[in-house]
C-alpha cells in the first residue's frame, strides 16, 4: 500500500513537472516545423518569463500593497505580449536574414541570441537567486490515496498548462491561420505561391511559442520559489528533449514527451536518487536518437491542409 501512495506521488509530481517541459518543447516544435531550425534561444526566453513576472508582481506589491489575487492576470498578459514581442524581433533581427545561409549559421546565431539573453538577464538582476514576494501562492490542496497528496499550487499549474497547450492545439488545427502554419511547414515556396505569407506566418510562431514560454517562465518561478538566469539553459535543454521525445515538429508529439520527461525524470529521483536525473534525461535522447530519430509519434513531415 505504501509503495502504491509513493508511486502516486511520484507520478503526481511527473506530470507537474511535465506540464512545465511541453509547454516550452511546444515553442522549440512549432519553429522547427515552420523553419527546420533548433531555436537554443527559447529556453531563455522562457527565463525572461520568470523574471519579468518577479518584476510585475514587485510593482503591483509597491503600487496597491500586495502582489496576488486579481493583480496576477494583467500581470500576465504584460509578461506574454513583452516576452512574445522578444521573440518577433530576435526572429526578424537574427534568424531572417540567414534563411538562405545554409544550416550552420543560423543555429551560431540562436546559440548568440542565448548567451546575449542569459547576460544581459545576470547584468540587470544579478547573479544571485531571486525569490517572488511571499503571499501569491496559495497553500493548501487535496489527499489522494491516503498520503499521497496534490497542492492547491499543482493544480492550478495542471489546469493552466493543459489549458494553454489545448488552446494551442485548437488554434493550429481550426483556424485559417492555424491552416497556414501548417502549409508553411510543409513548403514554403508552395505555400507563396497559394497566396500564404510566409514571413507573417513566421512571425506569429515566434510570437506564439516566445509568450508561451514566458508564462510557464513565471509559473516554474512561482512553483520553486527562487530561480537564477540559467533558469533557461536547464529547463530549456530538458525541453528540447523532451520534442525530441515526442516527435521535433509534431505539437501533440511535444506536449507527450513533456509529460513523459517529467515523469520517468521523477521516478528515476525518487527510487534511484536526485542525482540521475539529468543523466536518465540524457540517456533517453541517446536512445531515441538511436532506435527512433523522429521521436515516438514521428515528425511532422507530410500533411494534407
Amino acid at each position: 500500500m505504501q509503495f502504491i501512495q509513493q508511486l502516486i506521488q511520484q507520478l503526481i509530481n511527473g506530470i507537474t513537472i511535465g506540464a512545465f517541459y511541453s509547454l516550452v518543447a511546444l515553442g522549440y516544435t512549432m519553429v522547427y516545423g515552420v523553419l527546420k531550425l533548433i531555436n537554443f534561444a527559447h529556453g531563455d526566453m522562457f527565463m525572461w518569463g520568470a523574471y519579468l513576472g518577479l518584476t510585475g508582481f514587485n510593482v503591483a506589491l509597491a503600487m496597491v500593497g500586495q502582489a496576488g489575487g486579481w493583480s496576477i492576470l494583467p500581470i500576465v498578459i504584460i509578461l506574454m505580449l513583452t516576452v512574445a514581442l522578444v521573440g518577433v524581433l530576435v526572429e526578424r533581427i537574427a534568424y531572417r536574414p540567414l534563411r538562405s545561409a545554409g544550416r550552420l549559421a543560423p543555429v551560431i546565431s540562436a546559440l548568440g541570441v542565448a548567451f546575449i539573453l542569459q547576460s544581459l538577464a545576470r547584468n540587470v538582476y544579478g547573479a544571485s537567486y531571486k525569490t517572488y514576494p511571499t503571499g501569491i501562492t496559495p497553500t493548501g490542496g487535496l489527499s489522494l490515496a491516503g498520503s499521497a497528496r496534490v497542492s492547491t499550487m499543482q493544480i492550478i499549474v495542471l489546469i493552466t498548462s493543459f489549458l494553454l497547450m489545448g488552446a494551442l492545439y485548437l488554434f493550429v488545427q481550426r483556424t485559417r491561420i492555424g491552416t497556414a502554419m501548417r502549409a508553411v511547414s510543409l513548403d514554403h515556396d508552395t505555400s507563396r505561391l497559394m497566396g500564404i505569407d510566409v514571413n507573417r506566418i513566421i512571425a506569429i510562431v515566434f510570437l506564439i511559442g516566445p509568450g508561451l514560454g514566458g508564462v510557464a517562465g513565471m509559473i516554474v518561478a512561482l512553483y520553486y520559489g527562487s530561480f537564477d538566469f540559467t533558469l533557461g539553459w536547464s529547463y530549456g535543454l530538458k525541453a528540447f528533449i523532451a520534442a525530441i521525445l515526442g516527435g521535433i515538429g509534431n505539437i501533440p508529439g511535444a506536449m507527450l514527451g513533456g509529460m513523459l520527461l517529467g515523469i520517468i525524470e521523477t521516478l528515476g529521483a525518487g527510487y534511484l536518487s536526485p542525482q540521475w536525473k539529468d543523466v536518465i534525461a540524457y540517456a533517453i535522447l541517446i536512445i531515441i536518437l538511436i532506435f527512433r530519430p523522429t521521436g515516438l509519434l514521428g515528425e511532422r513531415v507530410a500533411e494534407k491542409v
